[in-house]
C-alpha cells in the first residue's frame, strides 16, 4: 500500500483498493508521499470515512501521543466485541481527546466529575460495564488510574456512537418523546425549563435512556414498591405529572410503565420542576 498523506512519523492515510488509515512505530519516519508502506511495522488500521475524518484526526496528532491514540483504538475494538456492535467511526477522534484531556487533568491534580454518573449506571449498563473495563486498559497503557466517574463518561462516549441498525426512523421516534414528555411536564407545572442548567440535562438525558429503550423493548421489569410508594407520598404533585406520562405513554405506544421507572420519573421530574420553579 502507498502513501497518500503522511500524518506524523507514525501515522498515515494509504491507498491500495482504499483508503486506510495505518498505524505503527515510525511506520512513516523518513518516508514521503508516494513510498510504500513496511506492513511488518502496521499495528492499527481503519478505513476513512471521509476528509473531514482525516483533517480532524491530523488535527488531533498534533496535539495527542501516539501511545493515546492506539489505546483509543484498543478500546473500541474492546467495545465493539462487548456490545457486539459496530461503534462509529467518529468515536476514535472525540475517544482519544477525552483520554488524553482526563489524563491529563488527573495528572495536573484536578478532580473529574460526572453529574450524571446515577443515570449512566442505571440506563446505560452495558456500555457502563465496558467504560469499567477501558479504565483498567488505560491505567495498564498509561499508569494512570482514573476515578469511577470517568467510566460513566466513556459509557456516554460509547452510547453516543452506538451504530447498530438505529436509523433516523428510530432518532425520530426518541426525540418525538422526549419532545412530548417535556410538554407534559412543562405544561403541567406552568414553567420554562432553562436548558442550559444541569438539572434539565439529566432530565433530558434519562428521557432519552428511557426512549431508547422503550422502543427496544429493553426496559426492566423491576417493581420495587417501597421506593415507589415513598416517592408518591414525598413528591405528590410529580406523582400527578407522572401520572399523565403515564397515560401518554400507555396510548401512543400501548407501554406499561413499571413502579421503578415510575418512581425514577417521579424522581427527576420533581428535580427538574423545583429548580425551574426556584
Amino acid at each position: 500500500m502507498k502513501i497518500k498523506k503522511i500524518f506524523n512519523n507514525n501515522v498515515a492515510l494509504t491507498e491500495d483498493q482504499t483508503e486506510m488509515v495505518v498505524m505503527g512505530k515510525g511506520l512513516a519516519f523518513q518516508k514521503k508521499i508516494g513510498d510504500r508502506i513496511d506492513t511488518e511495522k502496521i499495528e492499527k488500521t481503519f478505513i476513512t470515512p471521509s476528509e473531514s475524518f482525516s483533517y480532524k484526526l491530523s488535527e488531533l496528532l498534533d496535539e495527542i501521543p501516539y501511545e493515546i491514540m492506539a489505546l483509543s483504538k484498543d478500546i473500541i475494538e474492546m467495545a465493539n466485541k462487548e456490545l457486539q456492535t459496530e461503534l462509529n467511526d467518529s468515536l476514535y477522534l472525540s475517544l482519544s481527546d477525552h483520554i488524553h484531556f482526563a489524563v491529563s487533568r488527573f495528572k495536573n491534580g484536578l478532580p473529574i466529575k460526572n453529574a450524571l454518573m446515577w443515570e449512566v449506571q442505571k440506563f446505560c449498563k452495558a456500555e457502563y460495564h465496558v467504560a469499567r473495563k477501558a479504565l483498567d486498559m488505560i491505567k495498564e497503557g498509561t499508569g494512570v488510574s482514573l476515578p469511577e466517574d470517568e467510566a460513566a463518561s466513556i459509557a456516554m462516549h460509547l452510547f453516543n456512537a452506538r451504530q447498530d441498525g438505529s436509523g433516523m426512523e428510530e432518532t425520530l421516534a426518541m426525540t418525538k418523546i422526549v419532545s412530548d414528555v417535556t410538554n407534559i411536564v412543562k405544561y403541567h407545572y406552568g414553567i420554562d425549563f432553562e436548558e442550559e442548567s444541569m438539572n434539565y440535562s439529566r432530565f433530558i438525558t434519562h428521557l432519552r435512556y428511557f426512549a431508547y429503550r422503550m422502543l427496544r423493548g429493553e426496559l426492566n421489569d423491576e417493581h420495587n414498591d417501597t421506593l415507589y410508594k415513598q416517592v408518591k407520598m414525598q413528591y405528590p404533585q410529580a406523582y400527578e405529572c407522572t401520572k399523565k406520562v403515564q397515560a401518554y405513554l400507555k396510548k401512543q405506544y400501548q407501554m406499561e410503565m413499571t413502579k421503578d421507572e415510575l418512581a425514577y420519573f417521579m424522581i427527576h421530574i420533581h428535580r427538574v420542576s423545583s429548580r425551574e420553579k426556584s
